[in-house]
């Protein structure tokens, strides 16, 4: 039976003479009593005791509110006590300090039993560390010292006591259960829940509550995701303890040990959803806020959609895996199994790549796929990766072509070319397909994607015009005027293309990637956000004259397997429009296109320039993965059979409406010309050769074909010119606005 005590003073003299014995036994002390005076000349005073916080972990959020990751020392997020059933906070009390309520910081008779075991046993074995001074040591282990000496443990009753002074016995049991650590760098009960469990911790169950407490006392050790059954059996005897000391029903107990312990981290965490789109956030955030991100708990909103994100992972997956079949692929093939020493370089030996999906409206990036594997390499790809564009980068130039009074229709000679280099040597620009087409109107050039004549145009407008329209719409990298500059030499950022070709889906915008909406402190205050930052940088006919070129390319060129049944099926009710790319070495395949309301960039290859494979185009490989992400979006899917589970998968409907094509703005003209000649259409023209192209007033052709004229039995053929079919008008009826 445990002697009653009367006085503080007597209880604190027996506290002080068990640490005496203790420090007298073990040779580590003499004169405590005079020790007790002087040894706290450095601890943490009361006022510090009243203002003291724990550091909190900055939380980046999804923009549909699902956390991705936190940033921190130590990762933890506060709970108050009285949110939490009454099982979950004395589960602590059970196991590590029965006499919680009962004592004042120190238990005198865990201290006596210590001596004990210390003369009898030749160990310190069960003493007097309560919960009180398990806090003072977390709280100010900093001042306290990490040593196990007598004078630290002076030093922790000192500040116990006096933390027994200023809080109350919830108070303490409120911060302890906030402050203890549960392996994995994750702090605090709530942290703790959320990574073990999936759930907050007021949603705990007395089996879970009880699994928490067992991790606390060997983190490493008792940890369940790596030894479930140590935790198991830890976690039985806590339940027990909590049987008998009455803070769960007796008659519950085989229910609550019969229930299994977590062995995988609990599913819904975003931590590893989009790892290269949050250390893109941490690195801004970093050079803003400081120190401060990592323990301020600031809540950081993103414009990341977690739905758009997995379906991008999705299709890159997809993606790669299609290329990596292909028979012949003749590189290393990704493997999980071999990255676990990452990438010192970043560098990786296997097929890379990146999407990236902004809303064109506002720049809020919805998507990031910035490599394979974020643990093997963290070199983001979609906002580091310095990549030769190939043909994507060709819109600039016939942009400022269109700017400078040259229509779509203009008809220019695809021929063998040969040009002059800055070094004196002589280049000869050819086709992907290595042949000649003969004269083309431009439309038809881009559609086509045909490198001469995209040459022959940047020359004629100026490689400087043509550089100045790349960078006025977002190209940040060195642009050399050179003349294969027209058809993608230079070395361009992904992130950067993106921005670019906003302008042509806002209709003559640019508007900046933007990745956080706000950041608020802990108690929810904004103390930082990211405005929308739009600039016109074209006029809005251009850009409509643009996006109409590229909807050709999506529908009828390069970019057609976005409407391939067997590769991209992106319904034709989708306005789509966009441009592929391929490097002249196979080594780099993009496709960039946008819808009105969604912007994407996929681009794939190696970190070390070489040929994917013989033939390899972005209309061929990039472009089927643009289609892969974007398809779902806007017309959902069908059930499937899951590969890897054999489970039945079900559909899901459309995540976002069909957005209405692009409005022509007002001033635009339109003429029906024949496409071969890109005069004026007769009467005489075939049929199929009749195009209602889009004009600039004042660019509209004038002369009427003359490739086309009355043949033998009314057959057309080509011959003297005729008289036009009368066609112009305005294409934009007098009501319309910009899009805005």
């Amino acid at each position: 039976m445990i002697p009653k005590i009367n006085s503080r003073w007597k209880r604190g003299f027996l506290a002080i003479g068990g640490l005496v014995v203790l420090g007298l036994v073990g040779g580590a002390a003499g004169g405590a009593i005079g020790a007790w005076r002087t040894v706290c000349y450095d601890c943490p005073s009361i006022a510090q005791l009243y203002t003291w916080e724990p550091r909190q972990s900055t939380k980046i959020m999804s923009a549909d509110g699902i956390v991705l990751d936190e940033l921190a020392l130590e990762r933890r997020t506060p709970v108050n006590i009285d949110s939490l059933p009454s099982y979950v906070p004395n589960a602590f009390v059970a196991i590590e300090d029965k006499r919680f309520y009962r004592h004042e910081g120190y238990d005198v008779w865990g201290y006596l039993r210590a001596v004990r075991n210390l003369v009898t046993k030749r160990r310190i074995a069960g003493g007097g560390s309560t919960i009180t001074l398990q806090l003072a040591r977390h709280m100010f282990i900093e001042e306290l010292g990490f040593d196990q000496s007598f004078r630290r443990k002076l030093k922790e009753l000192h500040v116990a006591i006096d933390l027994e002074r200023v809080y109350e016995k919830e108070q303490i049991l409120q911060a302890y259960i906030n402050q203890v650590n549960f392996d994995q760098g994750w702090y605090g009960i709530e942290s703790a829940a959320q990574n073990y469990f999936g759930k907050s911790a007021p949603e705990l169950n007395p089996a879970e509550a009880a699994t928490l407490a067992a991790i606390i006392n060997l983190p490493a050790y008792y940890n369940p995701l790596k030894h479930p059954e140590r935790a198991r059996q830890r976690r039985n005897v806590i339940l027990r303890l909590m049987a008998e000391q009455g803070y769960i029903p007796k008659g519950e107990l085989a229910h609550w040990q019969a229930e299994a312990v977590p062995e995988r981290r609990a599913d819904g965490r975003g931590d590893e959803l989009a790892p290269y789109f949050v250390e893109w956030v941490r690195s801004i955030l970093d050079d803003r806020f400081g120190a401060d991100l990592y323990s301020k708990g600031y809540r950081v909103y993103t414009t990341l959609d977690v739905g758009m994100q997995r379906r991008a992972r999705a299709a890159m997956e997809r993606g790669w895996r299609r290329i990596e079949s292909v028979p012949g692929y003749a590189h290393p093939r990704y493997d999980p199994a071999d990255t676990a020493a990452p990438a010192s370089s970043g560098s990786t030996p296997y097929l890379q790549g990146s999407l990236i999906a902004i809303d064109p409206a506002t720049g809020d990036v919805k998507a990031m796929i910035g490599g394979r594997d974020f643990r093997d390499s963290k070199f983001n790809r979609a906002t580091q990766a310095r990549r030769q564009p190939g043909s994507v980068f060709k819109p600039f130039v016939f942009t400022a072509a269109v700017a400078s009074g040259i229509p779509a229709s203009r008809v220019m000679l695809d021929a063998p070319l040969n040009l002059t280099m800055p070094d004196g040597s002589r280049w000869s620009p050819r086709n992907y397909t290595n042949d000649f087409r003969g004269e083309m109107t431009l439309r038809n050039a881009l559609r086509a994607s045909i490198n001469v004549i995209a040459v022959k145009l940047g020359m004629e407008v100026g490689l400087e015009t043509v550089a100045q329209y790349a960078m006025r719409m977002g190209i940040s990298t060195d642009i050399p005027r050179v003349p294969s500059l027209p058809i993608g030499v230079p070395d361009v950022l992904p992130i950067d293309v993106a921005e670019a070709y906003t302008a042509y889906a806002n209709l003559g915008e640019k508007v900046e990637p933007r990745p956080v909406l706000r950041v608020e402190d802990s108690d929810g205050r904004v103390v930082w956000s990211m405005e929308v930052e739009r600039e016109r940088v074209l006029d809005e006919k251009v850009a409509y004259i643009m996006v109409d070129m590229m909807e050709d390319v999506v529908n009828a060129g390069s970019g057609r397997s976005i409407r391939d049944p067997l590769r991209g099926n992106v319904p034709d009710t989708l306005p789509v429009a966009g441009k592929t790319g391929t490097t002249n070495d196979g080594s780099d395949v993009w496709f960039a296109g946008f819808t009105p309301d969604l912007l994407a960039v996929v681009w794939l290859g190696f970190d070390m320039r070489t040929a994917i494979l013989p033939n390899a185009a972005g209309g061929v490989y990039a472009a089927p993965v643009w289609a892969d992400f974007v398809r779902p979006l806007y017309f959902g899917t069908s059930g499937y059979e899951d590969i890897d589970t054999g489970e039945r998968v079900e559909g899901e409907g459309p995540s976002r409406p069909l957005p209405a094509d692009w409005i022509a703005p007002r001033g635009v003209t339109t003429r029906t010309i024949d496409a071969e000649s890109g005069k004026l259409a007769t009467e005489w023209c075939p049929v199929d050769s009749f195009r209602d192209e889009i004009y600039i007033p004042g660019t509209e052709p004038t002369e009427a074909c003359d490739l086309h004229t009355p043949g033998l039995f009314g057959v057309p053929m080509r011959g003297l010119p005729q008289m036009p079919i009368d066609t112009a008008r305005d294409t934009a009826p007098p009501d319309s606005v910009p899009r805005p």
